[in-house]
């Protein structure tokens, strides 16, 4: 007969987000999840702190559930949580008589540490977890489009906010008899969203020049006639899913340059939303965006030693794969896969000068077998008033 083969995740689903959605159940403790094959049937253990044990045979998704003592070692487990969780985890597979185990890419090196001292082999299976995210089942994509819906409405505000302050002798904005700074305005960011049911990590909000750094945050005055770009990207505290939406807003009269820097980009998204559908890869995706980029007059790429201020370009890919995590694969960028149905995708095309600073303007997109469906309503102009 052979032996029971076996696959391992390990680490706190709080934070290990391949973990949490393999078994749906959201616990800030140490816990690990062992799916066992044997004679053809797969059964799925969940070993956890004890105190989390009948709440989790309520919840996640295991056919098993066992805290660390159930397979205390010989030697005791340790007082720290998180070295006897491993420790049981390597009990529980020498109890089974099993030599190798199959983990994922996200495995805590301690976990690969008590399995080794315990000389059970590990094999890592770098794609494990990895398609099962990407493919969003029906449940996933109402969640996503919960968060952008969520997104936009805080997106709207803060947009209409930048548009309708006043602009004083030096062309500060002032709003509510006060300077409206990048810092201001991501505080009232945050404010909405947490009224709505969500965390921030930290907005972007981004004026003038500041804005030539496609990750630049924000600090500062916002002031009339430069592009404010304004990237907001929380999570559902409830579901865990993410919003992703960037719009930029122009306070007052719009320059020429900057103008045509938006058409551009607009265009861009225009070609790379088209570009998607299951089966082409996040390349031709990229391609279909930068070569409107190209259409329209402007570079693609960083800068060369020695170009001036006003080199005016794309810098980075199309956009990323969203879920659980603001940032997950598949990349819309070169060397980016093919695309699958279910896919949740940002198409984000954006020009960053350093004379003028930057346009980005950003949809969520679920993948079809013959397209996408566009999740976001919000305009896309540069005036909001």
């Amino acid at each position: 007969m052979n032996a029971p083969t076996a696959r391992m995740m390990a680490g706190i689903p709080a934070h290990n987000m391949a973990l949490y959605h393999q078994i749906r159940f959201l616990v800030g403790d140490p816990a690990v999840l062992i799916e066992v094959d044997d004679a053809g049937t797969t059964k799925r253990v969940l070993i956890l702190r004890d105190i989390e044990m009948d709440r989790a045979r309520r919840k996640a998704r295991a056919d098993w559930i066992h805290c660390p003592s159930d397979f205390s070692p010989a030697g005791g487990l340790s007082g720290d949580r998180e070295t006897a969780t491993a420790q049981a985890a390597a009990e529980f597979f020498r109890r089974k008589g099993i030599g190798q185990v199959t983990v994922d890419r996200s495995l805590p090196m301690i976990y690969a540490a008590m399995l080794e001292q315990a000389s059970i082999d590990i094999d890592c299976d770098l794609e494990w977890g990895v398609a099962e995210r990407r493919a969003k089942d029906e449940q996933e994509i109402e969640w996503l489009a919960e968060a952008q819906r969520a997104t936009e409405t805080v997106m709207r505000r803060a947009c209409e906010t930048v548009a309708r302050a006043s602009a004083g002798a030096d062309g500060t904005l002032q709003f509510d008899g006060a300077p409206l700074t990048s810092e201001r305005l991501k505080v009232m960011i945050d404010v909405w969203l947490l009224e709505l049911g969500y965390s921030n990590p930290g907005s972007i909000v981004a004026g003038g020049p500041q804005g030539a750094d496609c990750h630049e945050s924000g600090s500062g005055p916002l002031k009339t006639g430069q592009p404010v770009i304004i990237d907001i990207f929380p999570q559902n505290r409830k579901t865990l899913y993410n919003g992703d939406c960037t719009r930029t807003v122009v306070h007052g009269d719009i320059p020429d340059r900057l103008q045509a820097m938006h058409q551009a980009v607009v265009a861009a998204k225009v070609a790379g939303t088209a570009a998607v559908r299951a089966g082409v890869t996040g390349e031709a995706v990229h391609l279909a965006t930068i070569e409107v980029i190209g259409q329209h007059g402007f570079r693609v790429g960083l800068p060369d030693a020695g170009e001036t201020d006003d080199y005016t370009a794309m810098v980075h890919g199309t956009g990323h794969g969203i879920g659980l995590e603001v940032h997950e694969p598949p990349l819309l960028d070169q060397g980016g896969p093919e695309l699958v149905v279910g896919d949740a995708l940002t198409i984000e095309p954006g020009l960053y000068s350093k004379a003028i600073g930057g346009v980005r303007v950003e949809d969520m997109v679920i993948v079809t077998p013959d397209g996408c469906r566009n999740l976001n309503r919000l305009p896309e102009g540069l005036t909001w008033n």
